[in-house]
């Protein structure tokens, strides 16, 4: 059971002023409340089953109150409630954080759920909704997959429920109010990258192993149902897996917390100063069983790995085709990205005015933007593809992979994967290159070929066994995919023009640069 909670507990100032010299809640109230420690990161005064008093100042404060001692009984806290019922909801009036709207509110409360619907770890955030609440999530879910209705977001009586599935795993916001689903589904999503990158893979297993920094990192994510400090890397400055200790002198906030280049810290030095900057295309194509193209798509990024020291700006520049207009070069190639995404270090006002990419990078890797281009776009390797039944005996298929990109250029790992009948047995195959493998857990056959270069053809034969053929399959037959890696090489043609590294110290810095175009959603349909 929960010790009782505070009937009328003291103003959160009154706190702060009683925790701020001793680091420590006040031996008096702590007898009454049956506390032997506290957590500096929680919306409000509350007590939860391991006699954790939790409160939640501002984020200045919050990290100024980091001392050892703090970080001591924070880090022995380990509210980990087996019942999502038991989380108990805040004694404290609700916070509202200035400067937002109403509207903006995002979440009541945030769940992690294995497969089963059982919740692995949660937070409550603003106490309106049931903790209990969640219990009918699973089956409506799998009420309205059966009806094959699903949504992203369901409802039971007045709580929404708007959840993402990763790897074995259910992320679940709740909320009673009108909330922006767009903002709730981006911290969702924000949530898993933050995690993945502190656990390296975010599954059940991953969970469990590190439910103290998860609460952590819930607390530091949002607070009273808004979003907070997403930025992983800021996060990893005072939240880490051996815990935050101050050497010195009084705890201060770090300082990107309140830094103007919130993104990266000051003092970073490198022996060596280097920047790499990779252009990835995919592309997403889809064939008819006639030869004809149903879409196709090219999904862009530009993805760096930054080793500089100091705080450099750094100026990109690309053969943008709104930029080459308006400076009276339309006659040069150029390209005209669509719904580009920008890192948020990079200088928006300056890229409207001159279309120039300026920033101070972040430390380490990063995604600089992403884009899009909706334009049709050239079978990279094109697939012709024979099939014959031979009724109750056998069936036969001849594979022509042709590629279609210039001579100079090849593809590597290139994976043609062709689907065969459940009941196909006894195959053999012949090839002029690369190998053949039956998957028949996946009811495929997979082509590999190890370097397929430009302006080039190769044929496969397969035959296999039918036993069983009584009829045709009536659910259709599943498309050829295929997966392959083309690098120094851009289906769209981007260009990187120029990138400048301007730091004080006028240090000299290598900026590396690599294109790859590689397979999105590649799909051609069969006969």
């Amino acid at each position: 059971m929960f010790p009782p909670v505070v009937q009328n507990p003291p103003e959160t100032g009154d706190i702060l002023s009683a925790v701020a010299p001793l680091g420590r809640l006040p031996f008096s109230l702590m007898a009454k409340s049956h506390i032997q420690g506290f957590s500096v990161h929680e919306p409000a005064v509350g007590v939860c089953e391991h006699d954790v008093l939790l409160f939640r100042p501002d984020i200045t404060v919050r990290a100024r109150l980091r001392g050892p001692e703090v970080e001591a009984n924070r880090r022995g806290a380990c509210p980990a409630f087996p019942n999502a019922r038991q989380s108990p909801p805040s004694p404290l009036p609700p916070r509202p954080l200035p400067g937002l709207p109403a509207a903006a509110m995002s979440a009541s409360a945030v769940y992690v759920l294995d497969l089963k619907g059982k919740v692995l770890i949660c937070r409550n955030y603003r106490g309106d909704v049931d903790m209990s609440e969640v219990e009918h999530f699973m089956p409506i879910l799998m009420e309205k997959e059966e009806e094959g209705m699903l949504s992203p977001i369901l409802a039971h009586g007045g709580v929404r429920f708007m959840w993402i599935k990763h790897n074995n795993l259910y992320l679940v916001a709740t909320s009673k109010k009108n909330a922006c689903v767009s903002l709730v589904f981006s911290f969702l999503y924000k949530v898993v990258q933050v995690f993945s990158e502190y656990f390296k893979e975010l599954e059940e297993e991953s969970i469990r192993d590190n439910f103290v920094i998860i609460y952590e990192l819930l607390d530091e994510l949002m607070d009273f149902g808004y979003p907070q400090t997403t930025d992983s890397k800021i996060l990893q400055e005072y939240i880490t897996q051996e815990g935050h200790k101050l050497e010195t002198g009084a705890p201060r906030p770090p300082a990107t917390v309140t830094n103007a280049v919130s993104w990266r810290s000051e003092g970073i030095k490198y022996r060596k100063n280097e920047v790499f900057l990779d252009v990835i295309e995919s592309v997403n194509l889809l064939v008819s069983a006639n030869g004809n193209v149903l879409r196709s798509e090219i999904v862009g990024s530009i993805k760096m790995r930054v080793f500089l020291s100091g705080m450099p700006e750094l100026r990109l520049g690309l053969n943008d085709k709104v930029l080459f207009d308006n400076t009276g070069r339309g006659k040069s190639k150029s390209v005209e990205l669509e719904d580009v995404k920008f890192h948020q270090c990079v200088r928006l006002s300056r890229f409207e005015n001159d279309r120039t990419i300026s920033f101070i990078p972040p430390d380490g890797e990063f995604e600089l933007m992403s884009y899009r281009l909706n334009t049709h776009v050239k079978p990279l390797i094109w697939i012709e593809s024979v099939i014959e039944k031979h009724s109750h005996s056998r069936i036969e298929y001849m594979i022509k992979a042709k590629s279609q990109f210039k001579r100079r250029s090849t593809a590597n790992n290139v994976e043609i994967h062709i689907p065969v009948p459940n009941d196909a047995d006894s195959p053999k195959f012949k090839t002029t290159v690369g190998s053949v493998k039956w998957v028949p857990e996946n009811s495929e056959i997979v082509w590999s070929i190890k370097s397929f270069p430009g302006g080039k053809e190769y044929l496969m034969r397969a035959h296999f066994g039918l036993p069983s053929v009584e009829a045709e399959d009536k659910e259709g037959k599943p498309p050829i995919s295929v997966k392959f890696e083309i690098p120094y090489f851009t289906t769209s043609g981007i260009q990187v023009r120029y990138l400048k590294i301007i730091e004080k110290s006028g240090y000299q810095a290598l900026p590396w640069v690599r294109y790859i175009t590689q397979n999105g959603d590649y799909q051609l349909r069969t006969q």
